[in-house]
């Protein structure tokens, strides 16, 4: 038989149509079928509150607040994994049925990305935190040119508190990072990143060092010694709370919001894991190598502060 192709009726609800091809050709069980129904109604309901309208203009950006929501009701991993899953699916009938002409939803269900978000921050509660450290005092400066590190590039606490002045270039605009195995990667830095750093790097280090060469690590405690991962959580914890923010806030949270805001604003997903490096090896070789200059001309084009309008 051949497929149908003229458009149903937009104001039909798609999720009885829904069912009926999942149980018809798709052959789930009794079971299956009612957690697929479950996750869809809560969609739908999650839709109808806070992006009513067609579902064909609902876009990836839309989409990550589902993601938020699903993560404030408490949901485990697995459980949120299993809604954004049916929520592929149900996206994918939507494309078969000719009522959208994209399955956006697909990104959802990428395990490097969205299987794992305690908390992500919104642009506007990172703009708060970023601008939260007092740039009038040494320790607020060096505040802020960590927490600009860690959204800028995404890379783990360990990573930043390992960096070295040596691994920045601040001129073209990027930080090598050793990463999990010791594998190395260049990650872009935006502008506001940049001055952050080059503030910091010229007139606080060497103010806290106090003339000892023995300390490589670009970010220093009051007292000239390395700052720790400890240490830097430490950071994140304090400003997250000066700015209002939740208690739940770490490093580790800038690292999912700066893979959030990316993917939300339409960068590819084999980039963002290029920027991450969180694949596994196995996982990384089916990946396009993307050379620094094209990791660049997405950061520029896709991360909130990487230009300084």
């Amino acid at each position: 038989m051949s497929r149908v192709t003229a458009r149903p009726d937009p104001d039909r609800d798609p999720i009885g149509p829904f069912l009926h091809y999942l149980m018809a050709e798709c052959g789930l069980s009794p079971n299956t079928l009612a957690a697929y129904r479950s996750d869809i109604v809560r969609f739908s309901r999650w839709r109808k509150e806070h992006a009513p309208g067609p579902l064909a203009g609902l876009d990836i950006g839309t989409l990550t607040g589902f993601v938020d929501y699903l993560n404030r009701l408490g949901l485990s991993p697995s459980s949120v994994g299993r809604n954004l899953a049916a929520l592929s699916t149900f996206y994918r009938f939507l494309v078969y049925d000719n009522r959208i002409s994209e399955n956006v939803a697909k990104l959802l269900v990428a395990p490097a990305v969205w299987d794992r978000l305690p908390t992500v921050l919104g642009p506007a509660a990172v703009d708060r935190l970023l601008s939260s450290p007092d740039r009038e005092l040494t320790m607020g400066r060096r505040d802020r040119a960590a927490l600009e590190t860690l959204y800028a590039t995404g890379c783990r606490a360990s990573e930043v508190v390992g960096l070295r002045p040596a691994d920045l270039d601040l001129n073209r605009g990027s930080a090598r990072c050793i990463g999990k195995g010791d594998k190395e990667r260049v990650v872009p830095l935006g502008s506001r990143a940049r001055e952050a750093l080059t503030e910091y790097l010229d007139r606080d280090r060497p103010r806290l060092l106090a003339g000892r060469v023995d300390v490589p690590q670009v970010f220093v405690t009051k007292r000239g010694r390395p700052l720790s991962r400890v240490g830097l959580w430490k950071v994140v914890k304090t400003q997250a709370a000066l700015a209002g923010l939740s208690e739940n806030v770490s490093p580790h949270t800038l690292r999912h919001s700066f893979a959030t805001h990316l993917l939300a604003g339409g960068a590819d997903l084999r980039v963002v894991q290029e920027m991450l490096g969180h694949a596994s090896i196995a996982t990384t070789q089916i990946y396009t190598r993307v050379e620094l200059s094209r990791l660049r001309e997405v950061h520029a084009r896709f991360h909130p502060r990487s230009s300084s309008t």
